[in-house]
């Protein structure tokens, strides 16, 4: 069975953007950086991945789950992750490229089906709306933390969610401040 993993910078306050959406005050140079371009770098879109000249098969993930706002972002492409499969969670959005998938409904019930397809994981990209809803199928949470309070924002998970426990599997601390630290669901 694939892996759900929630994939996320967030700040040490919890929310993964500023009340608009932006995340321009997280960091995006220094050494965490570079051991995100070298161990996750399905998880970057196809600008990022051609101006590294990435060209890579995909590592960790070959599928994206975002919602709207996510894959709306100003200055967002139209298919910003070419090499992974792509579905986004909306009953607003319409229109998309043909490698876009829209999920409009049941998007539980979609997770457990792409979650028992063969493949690599699946990375759960944001938002906070769309974690709280998946959170029963979340398996693993990496989260990259910034060492920066935005004091207000769009939270990790935003909703009602029921108490769910993670273990912890691994964490890392860079130079920057940034920590990645890994998560796995727990029994307890």
């Amino acid at each position: 069975m694939r892996t759900l993993t929630y994939f996320i910078a967030t700040s040490l306050d919890g929310f993964i953007a500023d009340p608009k959406g932006g995340f321009g005050d997280f960091l995006f140079e220094g050494d965490h950086m570079t051991a995100l371009f070298e161990e996750y770098p399905d998880t970057l879109p196809a600008q990022a991945r051609e101006a590294m000249g990435i060209d890579a098969p995909n590592k960790t993930f070959d599928t994206i789950l975002m919602g709207r706002a996510t894959y709306q972002v100003p200055g967002g492409l139209p298919s910003p992750y070419p090499h992974l499969r792509q579905y986004v969670v909306s009953t607003r959005l319409t229109t998309t490229p043909p490698d876009v998938e829209v999920i409009a409904e049941s998007p539980l019930a979609r997770v457990r089906e792409l979650k028992e397809e063969p493949g690599l994981g699946i990375w759960l990209c944001g938002g906070g709306r769309l974690a709280a809803t998946l959170l029963p199928e979340i398996d693993e949470l990496v989260l990259k933390i910034h060492p920066i309070v935005l004091g207000k924002g769009i939270p990790l998970f935003a909703g009602d969610t029921p108490t769910t426990h993670f273990a912890k599997a691994t964490t890392r601390t860079f130079d920057t401040g940034v920590i990645f630290a890994t998560y796995t669901k727990s029994d307890t």
